[in-house]
């Protein structure tokens, strides 16, 4: 009788489309919690070109967005020049979906053209940065400046639309998060600072919101965070010299807190009642502030702020009353999260601009120069293993029951114990 339940609740899983093995969705950027940690215990630790590679795809042109994965499929984005010009040329932006099991790639969509005259990028950037998302069972692809888009997991353009016209500073960068019905990122270009909330639906403006920025250098690229206090849903969005709350539902100011950073790209993680803000340059500081504030709460709701070896570009890790963060120049740290206090920093070796995860106890960094090294995610520290490929590496994991996707410049790598 136990098999037979046992049998039924398999099949059921099945037909209703969950599957056991889907039970922690990479679905976006930074995972399904959004601060990038996963809950699977099988996760590889040692790999390198010729150990533990199930397998390896070229990716088409270049593009640093996260792999995201759903249901077996593995989607990214990417910008295809259309010549072999050494100048700057149009590009296709496109959509990839890749099966999980082989990495064949099931369908390439062109979204949107690059034009040849577009704003430039930075080194480290591309035209292709922003993950992409999968919400009930459609794939939402941001370009920044260039348009956002809706797909089916088919790769069929459902929508697209740019809604806000601006001229970005070093590309594009930040990418959206699910907030209810609709689609929320930032826009903070070289005169533009709003936060836009497009309709699941159909892509049209539901609301967007005017930082009114007074920043010297206006331009930023973090991701938003969703998070809840006193049970009310705020949506959270980092800018140059400026840090909000917003309404979830109106797009109205709740919050903000002021400080002086521009260019921020780590996206702000809310563990146990506090909110963890980067502020990115010229000199990077974590702001820890209580979002139950109204109005501008500088000076009443910052609990505490850190600057030493704080990163730049990755986002950070919150677990278990610790802040455990990798600096761009390769110094790891771990901070209480109460206090602020060093708890330790070491030096990691390399660059780094892609983000952690967290999974089994332990954190994934992965260097620009393509070194990963993990640690114990603890108060003492302790290195794991090294692994590389060897080649450079910008964009954060992808993961998947027992598998760690990994973006390089020549390859997208799924990694799994053999």
């Amino acid at each position: 009788m136990v098999k037979f339940c046992s049998f039924l609740m398999f099949v059921c899983a099945i037909v209703s489309g969950i599957g056991f093995a889907h039970a922690d969705e990479w679905d976006s950027f930074r995972g399904p919690a959004g601060d990038g940690s996963s809950k699977y215990e099988n996760l590889p630790t040692e790999w390198s070109v010729d150990k533990n590679v199930s397998w390896s795809k070229a990716i088409p042109g270049e593009g640093w967005s996260s792999p995201v994965v759903h249901s077996n499929m593995v989607f990214l984005t990417a910008a295809i020049p259309q010549t072999d010009k050494v100048v700057e040329t149009e590009h296709d932006l496109v959509v990839l979906g890749l099966d999980l099991l082989t990495g064949d790639i099931s369908w390439k969509t062109t979204v949107f053209v690059q034009s040849a005259n577009a704003p430039a990028r930075h080194q480290k950037n591309s035209h292709a940065s922003p993950t992409p998302l999968v919400h009930q069972g459609k794939l939402f692809v941001h370009f920044g400046h260039q348009g956002t888009a809706c797909l089916n997991l088919s790769g069929k353009v459902l929508w697209k639309t740019i809604p806000i016209e601006y001229r970005p500073v070093h590309g594009n960068g930040g990418t959206p998060i699910i907030v209810n019905d609709a689609l929320v990122f930032s826009v903070d270009g070289a005169a533009t600072t709003k936060v836009v909330a497009l309709d699941l639906a159909n892509g049209a403006l539901k609301w967007a919101f005017d930082r009114k920025s007074e920043a010297p250098r206006k331009f930023s690229f973090s991701t938003p965070a969703l998070i809840t206090v006193e049970g009310k849903q705020q949506i959270v969005s980092a800018g140059s010299d400026v840090v909000h709350g917003l309404d979830a539902e109106s797009g109205e100011m709740i919050w903000k807190v002021t400080y002086d950073g521009y260019s921020v790209i780590p996206k702000p993680i809310y563990k146990d009642g506090l909110l963890y803000v980067c502020t990115s340059y010229n000199t990077p500081w974590i702001y820890c502030i209580d979002p139950g504030g109204v109005g501008d709460i500088t000076s009443t709701h910052v609990r505490w702020s850190h600057q030493k070896q704080v990163p730049h570009t990755p986002s950070i890790i919150v677990d278990a009353g610790n802040i455990f963060m990798v600096s761009d120049r390769g110094i790891g740290s771990c901070l209480d999260a109460k206090t602020g206090d060093v708890i330790w920093q070491e030096r990691i070796g390399g660059n780094f601009s892609a983000s952690p995860v967290l999974a089994n106890g332990l954190l994934y960094l992965q260097s620009e120069q393509g070194g990963a090294t993990i640690i114990e995610a603890s108060r003492v520290f302790k290195v794991v293993s090294k692994n590389t490929f060897g080649e450079r590496s910008l964009a954060s994991y992808g993961v998947a029951d027992g598998t760690l996707l990994i973006r390089t410049s020549e390859a997208l790598y799924c990694v799994q114990n053999k």
